[in-house]
């Protein structure tokens, strides 16, 4: 008797389990936002299947140095899902990949390809933005609230849209008037230039830059070569520092470029907190966290702008 007691209570928790598991499943959909050529560029939106209050959205671009990577990668699921769960809506747009074709092993070829493959993937960025903007009606999503998000080689987008921003650069055109985003999360970004050093007519968003300081794939700190500049977090986040610009700066030592990926898994709760801060409550926070794993060998963290071209584009 006491058998069939269990075994009727474990069915009915189950059963709980599946009925309370649907009551807001996520829900994803799928649009064409721009067509570039030949080029159909489409966003999956994710969000729960009730609830008509306006919601913030985080725009997330993939990683993948410029030459390979999809929206809808496997790995990015379970991170969307979760921003789902705590309120968000999350868009994973397509951009173009201006470097999947590179026939040149010369430096100064790939700099230029480069180059034109970050303004290409802002264009896209801003092409999705406008395309949010003009459904956040329908999909109830506060236009104020619109976050830009990227991993590798998104995050450089990421980050460079908010510099054109900044910088009032043409191509800021393309979003709609006085849009501004609410902040960036770049996870292992950094910002490309043929001027020099940055320079920030305005302050940004709050920028949440993720990135460890062994980095071979994407500056930790800055690149320089003549006018061509690279420049990473910690470049940035000094000078977000001087101009008391807010920011959060999660600085793993002795990490690589796995930081391109390991926050959407480890630091998610932190993400969802430091949006709180500087999102909804537009807290003036500047904050430098330094992180290291204890008896992790000592990984080369010397490297030059050449060293970056061959480790992404043999």
């Amino acid at each position: 008797m006491k058998k069939e007691c269990v075994i009727t209570l474990v069915i009915a928790l189950f059963i709980c389990m599946v009925i309370h598991a649907n009551d807001n499943p996520v829900r994803k959909e799928t649009y064409v936002y721009a067509v570039k050529e030949t080029d159909s560029l489409r966003l999956d939106k994710y969000d729960l299947s009730s609830g008509a209050e306006a919601k913030p959205c985080i725009i997330f671009m993939f990683g993948g140095g410029f030459v390979s990577g999809t929206r809808d990668r496997a790995g990015y699921i379970d991170y969307f899902n979760y921003l789902v769960s705590k309120g968000f809506t999350v868009v994973s747009i397509d951009y173009r990949l201006g470097m999947k074709n590179l026939n040149s092993s010369d430096p100064m070829r790939i700099i230029a390809k480069l180059n034109n493959s970050i303004a290409i993937a802002v264009e896209d960025l801003f092409d999705g933005t406008a395309f949010v903007v003009q459904n956040a009606s329908k999909w109830n999503i506060d236009k104020d609230m619109i976050i830009a998000n990227g991993s590798s080689a998104g995050a450089v987008s990421v980050l460079h849209g908010e510099y054109a921003i900044c910088n009032k650069a043409k191509v800021t055109e393309k979003l709609p008037n006085d849009f501004k985003y609410a902040a960036i999360i770049s996870f292992a970004g950094a910002i490309f230039s043929t001027e020099g050093d940055l320079k920030w007519p305005s302050s940004p968003a709050p920028l949440l830059l993720f990135h460890g300081d062994a980095d071979s794939n994407v500056p930790y700190d800055k690149v320089e070569l003549a006018n061509y500049g690279f420049y990473g977090s910690k470049h940035i986040a000094a000078q977000l520092e001087e101009m008391k610009s807010p920011y959060f700066f999660f600085d793993m030592k002795n990490a690589a470029h796995e930081i391109a990926d390991n926050p959407m898994r480890n630091c998610r709760d932190e993400i969802n907190i430091l949006l709180d801060k500087f999102v909804k409550q537009k807290l003036p926070l500047m904050i430098h966290s330094e992180i290291e794993q204890i008896g992790k060998p000592e990984l080369k963290k010397d490297f030059n702008i050449t060293d970056y071209i061959k480790t992404n584009f043999k």
